[in-house]
């Protein structure tokens, strides 16, 4: 099979790069093997709540600004501010038009969204039902938040969130109240309902008489203008819709709170994100994973400008019948999605061999002190690439071949939370990169259209 582009990886960075492609009009394919890292992420879109050395960031794009000349390693100093911020606003455009609405503060800075365990995490960009509290919490406006569970549902404990949230200075003057909420719809199933998750809770709720059940029990707990915090237990299908028709039933104000994984606030972006790649056409290869990758060596007079290319890839679902592109784009995620390894003295890209940016000691990978306020090297490590993106293989650059989202070197997403930010950003950078090579006359076409909009 051939195609213009070929994306490894179907997470966040794989998605965005592959919804970009299609929007030129690419022949694009993605090799999923799984479940990726959204099935544990909070949905929300984290930009980017703190700098390498960890100083707390308001306004990620003012922040980012400078980061070329305090953090040049970082995949934002490579990418640039333009390019990170033309890359999140198309994001949010383009999941707003394919059914799940992202929305920021109107003063470009980060707000906060509430944890389960009651603590607030800053994020950027958040879905319909989760409550942006302003990062000056002091001018937080709810006066009384009502933690919300389902009896049994053991991936959400509202008193331990209470207990968190009242350790908040800035909230002390707000009223923290818990309860539990059951549904008649438990003496009709054979497991005990203490044993459903939140995927199982979410399709007893997409039946109208649960849904009305749930809503009504809502009421007896809270009041028009509280903020009624529930986990998330409705679907990434219709449940969106499902929770605007529980708002206009009881006049409540909801806010959705992630769980423990399946996150289904995550699911959401990722099943939206797939159900329009295919629907515009993309090719979706899904439980399939690369095996090895087919290189060819173009030589040339001048070293600098030797290079690799890449031709063809395996995979283990397609055997002997190779899949052929003219580009390429790695984005198979970190350690977590296994796609970095590590063995007793180094690490590895396990595919195709990329050179690695990581310490030659093993004993540099991590910190003496397990909670280091500090978080541990290893998490910055990633496959070396040029200043476009490109993979090296054997101290040689491949020329086709883009690396995208976690697997990066130079940045740490869990201190810095800027994981989705880069994943988004550098996709999208690599599917421009590309774009520019097939079809030129998109982005020609593509920048005149911004002028005038910005013109207007």
């Amino acid at each position: 099979m051939n195609f213009d582009t070929i994306i490894i990886g179907g997470g966040m960075a794989g998605l965005s790069c592959a919804l970009r492609c299609l929007e030129a009009g690419l022949k694009t394919a993605v090799i999923a093997s799984g479940q990726s890292a959204l099935h544990f992420s909070s949905g929300s879109v984290d930009v980017l709540a703190k700098t390498p050395d960890g100083t707390h960031v308001i306004d990620p794009m003012v922040a980012i600004d400078g980061f070329s000349t305090h953090y040049p390693e970082h995949p934002y100093a490579t990418l640039g501010k333009e390019t990170v911020n033309r890359a999140i606003d198309w994001y949010q455009t383009t999941l707003s038009t394919i059914g799940v609405p992202l929305t920021s503060q109107v003063n470009g800075c980060n707000h906060y969204r509430l944890t389960p365990l009651g603590t607030m995490k800053s994020t950027w960009l958040s879905q319909p039902f989760v409550h942006q509290f302003p990062m000056a919490l002091e001018n937080n406006t709810v006066q009384k938040i009502v933690l919300i569970t389902v009896d049994g549902f053991r991936d959400f404990q509202p008193k331990l969130a209470q207990d968190n949230l009242k350790q908040i200075t800035q909230l002390s003057e707000v009223e923290i109240s818990t309860a539990t909420v059951s549904l008649s719809a438990f003496n009709d199933i054979q497991r005990n309902h203490c044993e459903l998750r939140s995927i199982d809770l979410s399709r007893l709720l997409a039946k109208r008489a649960n849904l009305q059940e749930f809503a009504h029990a809502l009421q007896q707990h809270a009041n028009p203008g509280d903020l009624v915090v529930i986990p998330a237990i409705f679907g990434n299908g219709k449940g969106l819709g499902l929770l605007k028709e529980i708002e206009a039933l009881t006049q409540l104000t909801l806010c959705e709170v992630p769980t423990m994984p399946p996150s289904l606030l995550g699911i959401r972006l990722e099943e939206t994100m797939k159900h329009a790649f295919i629907d515009q056409g993309g090719t979706l290869l899904n439980g399939d994973h690369v095996i090895q990758g087919e290189f060819s060596y173009v030589d040339k007079e001048d070293p600098e400008h030797s290079h690799y290319r890449l031709n063809r890839i395996f995979t283990k679902n397609h055997g002997d019948f190779p899949l052929q592109a003219k580009q390429f784009v790695l984005a198979t995620g970190s350690f977590f999605s296994q796609g970095l390894k590590a063995s007793a003295d180094s690490m590895e890209e396990p595919i195709f061999g990329l050179d690695m940016d990581q310490t030659a000691s093993r004993t540099d990978w991590y910190s003496s002190a397990f909670f280091s306020p500090q978080s541990h090297p290893f998490l910055s490590m990633g496959v070396k690439t040029t200043s476009k993106l490109q993979a090296i293989k054997s101290g040689n650059v491949i020329d086709n071949f883009y690396c995208a989202g976690a697997i990066l070197s130079g940045y740490n997403p869990v201190l810095e939370g800027s994981g989705s930010g880069v994943a988004i950003s550098s996709g999208f950078h690599a599917a421009e990169s590309i774009i520019k090579q097939i079809r030129p006359e998109f982005l020609s076409a593509n920048k005149i259209e911004q002028q005038q909009e910005v013109a207007l």
